[in-house]
């Protein structure tokens, strides 16, 4: 008897392991290419998008016409690294020698009614007298580039020598079944540099989606109890 209730409560601690296994919530986030990792740019390199494009992934260049560019990671100019956030590369706003009202533009499904946590990151290069100034701003705008600013966004890092980045958040209830974001370029025209990378958005308040590593521990734990037989 005694062996027959180990393994009773074996199979139930196995099969809530399993249920807890299979209901972890699963993020979906509504960005697309939120790090701006394709296209791919040449190691070390740029690419530059004009306004109009739609050549970097999920995102539309609006604003003005010098657009904005894709940057590498491992890119670098006047003794000053400009690593990104996330992955590899990551976006200037501020484009190749154009520092205007640019940036991309993103539309992606909404529940209406329902609040969204907007997640990003701005790079800032402290370059005092240089050509890539001291601080860099990002207007977050809903609804297009003349629509509701959420937030006016500003890295003032003093870090010299590298590109630094500060995360920022905001929030927005979606008005229907898509919403439209702007992230645009709100450094002077003097500033070259204005990063922005890791951009995600979520319904408010959701659980993050466990790492691949907790879900297998999960699931091999679970298979493991179900597996185990303990004798007397």
């Amino acid at each position: 008897m005694q062996a027959l209730l180990k393994k009773m409560l074996t199979g139930l601690t196995a099969a809530g392991l399993l249920t807890t296994f299979c209901s972890l919530p699963l993020r979906a986030d509504s960005i697309t290419n939120g790090s701006f990792e394709t296209p791919v740019v040449p190691v070390g390199g740029f690419t530059n998008f004009a306004s109009g494009s739609t050549g970097i992934t999920g995102w539309t260049v609006v604003g003005a016409a010098g657009g904005v560019s894709i940057v590498s990671g491992s890119f670098s100019q006047n003794g000053i690294s400009f690593p990104a956030e996330n992955g590899v590369q990551w976006l200037d706003l501020t484009g190749d020698g154009t520092n205007s009202n640019e940036g991309v533009q993103q539309t992606f499904a909404t529940t209406s009614g329902t609040e969204y946590t907007v997640s990003f990151w701005v790079g800032n290069v402290y370059n005092p007298g240089g050509i890539f100034g001291t601080t860099s701003t990002v207007d977050v705008r809903l609804g297009g580039t003349g629509g509701t600013l959420l937030l006016a966004a500003t890295n003032a890092n003093m870090t010299t020598g590298t590109q630094t980045w500060e995360q920022f958040s905001t929030t927005f209830t979606a008005a229907g079944s898509t919403s439209t974001l702007d992230f645009i370029n709100a450094d002077p025209d003097t500033d070259n540099s204005n990063g922005l990378d890791n951009v995600s958005v979520n319904p408010s308040g959701q659980s993050p989606v466990p790492e691949p590593g907790t879900l297998s521990l999960l699931g091999i734990g679970a298979f493991g109890l179900l597996l185990t037989r303990k004798t007397v």
